[in-house]
């Protein structure tokens, strides 16, 4: 479809797109009532002002608490301070910032020459994104995760190696020295114990496992065998994604590898998937991202949430798994990006022509100051370059030489989970 010529034409397809987006919005999703969110706030105010251990609550009328390690739980003591609808208030907002903050690392040149078209087209295409919906919906902390770990990875490839690490060491922290029995009882017996999540054939399980206990396997050995295949291919791929300086395509399969070997992948961690769409885009497959996408909008795996036995049980109710996998063996790597391309082409091109100038050159390249010359204009040069290289965001894509190399919350059971009041997977 083409994009409409003029701001009237644009703004009217824009109107009809959000309409559409509202009205499937109001109709197909899943709504969660903000279900884990009112499992940390209840935990923390059970912690801070009943004297409750952090693992010890449950949300009143279920088996589900809190999940995470102790850190989340300290992270979260600002909830202390204020009632549920304001910690709700205030966690739409930040994650409508982590989400900003990813899709500008992510599409921020492509935006910025789209302009407000491309921002609200964007907009209202992330909207329908289910992992995205639920993750709003269930106040849950995935985007907050992927903003952290991505702006990291953005600071390692622009060289700013000092302001790198404190994203991930906030993802991963533990909390050892500030809550040291609930630390204790998280590492020795919550983290093992799988039954606090909700059960592993859940279809809104999405990963091997969960591929695994609907069809019966209850064999560890057979998971184990099958995550190491997994492993396997994204050390090969990955590594080579690093070798030829694509750090983007790195961290996309990292983030497909982790959604299928983790034992328990809601639909809500799907949003690691979003860098690999990315990807896509960049490597000029817009139908193929479009299709992918446009299927992890339907909620089509809750059509077997009750039954996912047989043929079509197997394919459909894991269909999210078979779209990450297939990302994972497909997903194109190691290009080159096309600003270098064309610095490329038109260097070789001023090397090829002759010039009057030639003499004069090579004679300063004898002087004395012709090496400090040279560096001087490579390093004036390192800007642009870099500028022109660029993949995602900002001074993406640094030069290089040819040789160089470079995180299951809760989850209630539902009935009905295409309900607006029901409680499913977090």
């Amino acid at each position: 479809m083409r994009t409409p010529a003029t701001d009237r034409g644009r703004l009217l397809l824009l109107c009809l797109f959000a309409g559409a987006v509202t009205v499937f919005t109001a109709t197909v999703p899943l709504l969660r009532d903000w279900f884990d969110l009112r499992v940390y706030h209840g935990t923390i105010d059970a912690w801070i002002h009943h004297g409750g251990r952090v693992y010890d609550y449950r949300v009143p009328g279920t088996p589900y608490g809190f999940t995470y390690p102790p850190f989340a739980a300290v992270a979260m003591l600002p909830m202390a301070l204020v009632g549920l609808r304001t910690a709700i208030a205030a966690a739409l907002l930040l994650d409508l910032a982590a989400l900003a903050a990813v899709v500008r690392i992510l599409a921020g040149p492509i935006l910025r020459r789209h302009g407000w078209y491309g921002v609200a087209l964007t907009a209202c295409a992330l909207a329908l994104f289910e992992p995205l919906r639920d993750t709003f919906s269930f106040g849950q902390v995935n985007l907050v995760l992927l903003a952290l770990v991505l702006t990291d990875c953005l600071l390692l490839a622009t060289g700013r190696e000092r302001l790198a690490g404190i994203g991930i060491g906030l993802a991963a922290a533990a909390a050892a020295l500030i809550a040291p029995d609930a630390s204790h009882f998280y590492w020795t017996r919550a983290l093992w114990d799988t039954s606090r999540v909700g059960r592993l054939d859940y279809v809104s399980n999405q990963s091997l496992q969960g591929v695994l206990a609907r069809l019966g396997v209850e064999s560890r050995a057979v998971w184990a065998l099958l995550a190491v295949l997994v492993l396997a291919v994204w050390v090969r791929r990955a590594r080579r994604a690093a070798a030829a300086g694509d750090w983007p395509a790195a961290f996309a399969l990292t983030g497909l590898t982790a959604c299928l070997v983790s034992p328990v992948t809601w639909v809500h961690h799907l949003v690691w998937l979003l860098p690999s769409f990315a990807l896509l885009l960049r490597a000029g497959h817009p139908r193929v991202a479009g299709a992918l996408y446009g299927v992890l909008c339907t909620s089509v795996v809750w059509l077997w949430c009750d039954d996912a036995s047989g043929v079509d049980g197997f394919l459909g109710s894991n269909t999210y798994t078979w779209i990450t996998l297939g990302l994972l063996l497909w997903l194109p790597t190691g290009q080159e990006p096309s600003g270098r391309r064309t610095i490329s082409r038109s260097a070789k091109a001023v090397m090829a022509a002759p010039s009057v100038a030639a003499p004069a050159t090579a004679s300063a390249a004898g002087q004395p100051g012709g090496r400090r010359a040279g560096a001087e204009t490579s390093v004036a040069a390192g800007p642009a370059a870099a500028a022109a290289g660029g993949t995602w965001g900002p001074g993406l894509g640094r030069e290089r030489s040819a040789s160089s190399e470079p995180t299951g919350s809760t989850r209630p059971a539902a009935a009905n989970p295409q309900s607006s009041n029901a409680r499913a997977s977090s």
